[in-house]
């Protein structure tokens, strides 16, 4: 349906204008008539260029939703209410237009976790099964200030997780630029001025031209296999068994696999312990978690020992058959079966878990950190060095 825009003025006189959808410039006109509006202008408003990557919602503008959405509910408003509230508040247009439709569908006669789940890319399944839970129990505020908990601390995590990442990468290729760079653009001049010299040069100088002269020579090849074998890359990782190999590799890696192996356990205990404590059952529940563990292999772990409690055994068991999960873990898992307090035992090795997250990322920094200093530092001072060897020679001749 085309967005009209349209200028008029009321019974008493006072300008208007605005935006409305309309099949026809009459249809408009008739409905400005009978809200009392007298129309001096209708034009067919441009559409509007709409790319779009994701959703356009960032996970803790969903955080901030759940956080506002329990407080209203637990104040007493009415759900319609507060939806229509959130919708008129929320800055990020593309939110407001989900909330809206789900306002829409509670209205027309769905349940709230009904109304959600037509939205699953913004609300996952943990998300609606736990309000689902909550509007069977009686106890949607609850949960709702739960879920809204839950998902702070899980958006916090992931921003510990990818600062640790993105550091040392953004090194990387800041030195990786710099020394291409050098090669392509300065040791070139340096050439040029020992081309007249005649004499031999220097091993390292020679070594340092030669690398210089193969990236001039062949730099938008190199430029476009490395576009290549990036594509080729993610394209295999997105593939079920290359995304297994490189979940598997990444555990392995040091200090970096310490952090994931954390994060992921982190992960794991906070979703099954909300899960839980929201009154979803445990098969449920570790379903949706695997889902959520952010690592294949932990993922694997999490399915085959939802198979294993299907047939009657213990949480306990099947998780320590896998090997993914730490010693500790799996005491503590057991003791939380035995007492019949799973979901507190499993918050508390969550809230332990991100401690240690912590000091994972301080430790990940703290080693990647000097040693990418001397390596780009050695590179830099290497190129440097080769390139003043001849001047060295030649003012020791003089």
């Amino acid at each position: 349906m085309p967005v009209f825009d349209y200028k008029g003025k009321t019974l008493a006189g006072a300008a208007v204008a605005g935006s409305m959808k309309a099949n026809t410039k009459q249809d408009l006109e008739r409905v400005l008539r009978q809200n009392r509006i007298l129309v001096t202008s209708i034009s067919k408003k441009a559409p509007e260029l709409n790319i779009k990557f994701g959703t356009g919602i960032a996970r803790i503008e969903v955080s901030r939703f759940t956080r506002q959405f329990a407080t209203m509910i637990g104040a007493g408003l009415p759900m319609v209410q507060c939806l229509e509230i959130l919708t008129s508040q929320s800055e990020n247009k593309e939110l407001s237009k989900v909330i809206n439709q789900v306002k829409d569908s509670v209205q027309g006669g769905s349940t709230l976790s009904e109304a959600l789940s037509r939205q699953p890319k913004i609300f996952d399944p943990l998300y609606t099964n736990m309000v689902e839970a909550g509007e069977v129990g009686g106890a949607l505020d609850v949960i709702l200030v739960r879920l809204a908990v839950y998902r702070e601390k899980a958006d916090q995590l992931i921003r510990k997780v990818k600062g640790a990442m993105i550091y040392p990468a953004v090194v990387v290729i800041v030195a990786t630029g710099v020394t291409v760079g050098m090669l392509t653009f300065i040791v070139p001049v340096f050439a040029k001025m020992f081309g007249g010299v005649g004499a031999a040069l220097p091993t390292p100088t020679q070594v340092v031209l030669d690398i210089s002269n193969f990236l001039s020579a062949n730099f938008l090849y190199l430029t476009g296999g490395t576009i290549g074998l990036s594509a080729l890359f993610l394209w295999w990782k997105k593939t079920p068994a290359g995304a297994l190999l490189f979940d598997r590799f990444m555990l392995i890696v040091p200090v970096m696999g310490n952090l994931i192996r954390k994060s992921s356990v982190a992960r794991f205990a906070r979703t099954l312990s909300t899960l839980l404590s929201s009154g979803v059952s445990i098969i449920e529940a570790l379903k949706i978690t695997s889902k959520t563990a952010g690592n294949l292999v932990v993922s694997n772990a999490i399915n085959k020992s939802v198979l294993a409690i299907a047939e009657g055994d213990t949480i306990t068991g099947p998780l320590k058959e896998t090997g993914v999960f730490p010693p500790m873990v799996i005491q503590m898992i057991g003791v939380g079966e035995k007492t019949g307090g799973l979901d507190d035992m499993l918050n508390k090795i969550a809230d332990f878990y991100d401690e240690e997250v912590d000091e994972a990322v301080t430790a990940l920094t703290s080693v990647i950190e000097p040693i990418i200093i001397v390596l780009m530092g050695g590179i830099i001072g290497g190129i440097l060095v080769a390139m003043y060897l001849p001047m060295f020679d030649i003012i020791g001749k003089i």
